[in-house]
């Protein structure tokens, strides 16, 4: 590959060599500035320096540094890689969970990513996030298998019934875990809610979820439960602010929106075993 193999090593098997290509593309600076940005050394700044220099990747104007035209397009894509693989990292342990199968889902969806699980010291960190999502949220339009949990049930339906808030939810359920949430819960106090102005409880047949997952729209970002019925309860709690993650979460919920149905005429129609 022409020594391509050779200078991506040479990039990537030094912290300080990424460090001053990505300070540079901030602004340019003199040699003082660059090891105070890096924490490089004189002489390890000197080399680093005159490599660039050797390879057209930056030229000196005075005393000051600057990116070269060339320069500027290594260091945007070694941005976009270092980007990538961060998001990679996150992701690596959690793949299993992710909605593969749902047409348009991707990874490429991701353009930043926040991933919570639960761990020896905080067993319900994923749980407690969740909460504070819902609690702190005016809008939260949901998909699956969600709310199957004591502490999350309690603050969401809290907000529900709580008719001094500016707050909405709306909910595409299986009916078969809608009948699980009522099994779980006060069906008195749940069907409150269903009546109230907080929250619409939608039921659909056919959500091809596998009793894996569930999407959410917040205000600001999409979250991904990721559940695991074998080892018990939500495995990770996945977020994004991703424009592109967005616009294909909103088409996802919209699709099935449509074809839903509101909880008062399936229960008319006999569909939820709990409410006979």
């Amino acid at each position: 590959m022409d020594g391509t193999p050779d200078d991506i090593e040479f990039l990537v098997t030094s912290d300080y060599r990424v460090a001053v290509l990505d300070t540079l593309a901030s602004a340019p600076n003199d040699r003082d500035a660059l090891r105070s940005a890096t924490g490089a050394s004189s002489p390890t700044m000197s080399r680093i320096l005159t490599d660039y220099e050797n390879r057209n990747w930056v030229e000196r104007e005075d005393r000051r540094y600057q990116l070269t035209g060339l320069g500027e397009f290594v260091a945007d894509r070694l941005r976009e890689f270092v980007d990538a693989m961060s998001i990679e990292h996150q992701l690596r342990d959690v793949w299993q969970w992710l909605p593969h199968e749902l047409d348009g889902f991707s990874v490429n969806l991701f353009t930043d990513i926040t991933v919570t699980r639960p761990n020896a010291g905080h067993p319900d960190k994923s749980t407690k996030r969740r909460i504070e999502l819902i609690t702190e949220t005016s809008t939260w339009r949901g998909v699956g298998v969600a709310m199957l949990g004591l502490r999350t049930l309690e603050t969401s339906f809290d907000r529900f019934l709580d008719q001094h808030e500016e707050f909405h939810c709306e909910y595409i359920y299986p009916p078969e875990v809608f009948d699980e949430l009522l099994s779980w819960g006060d069906t008195e106090t749940i069907m409150e809610a269903a009546d109230s102005d907080s929250y619409t409880v939608l039921l659909h047949e056919n959500l091809p979820m596998e009793d894996r997952y569930e999407i959410s729209l917040f205000d600001d970002c999409v979250t991904i439960c990721c559940y695991d019925h074998e080892k018990g309860g939500l495995q990770a709690l996945i977020e994004t602010t991703s424009s592109d993650m967005r616009t294909w979460a909103e088409t996802y919920y919209e699709r099935f929106r449509t074809e839903a149905q509101p909880l008062r005429d399936a229960y008319e129609h006999g569909s939820l075993r709990s409410l006979e």
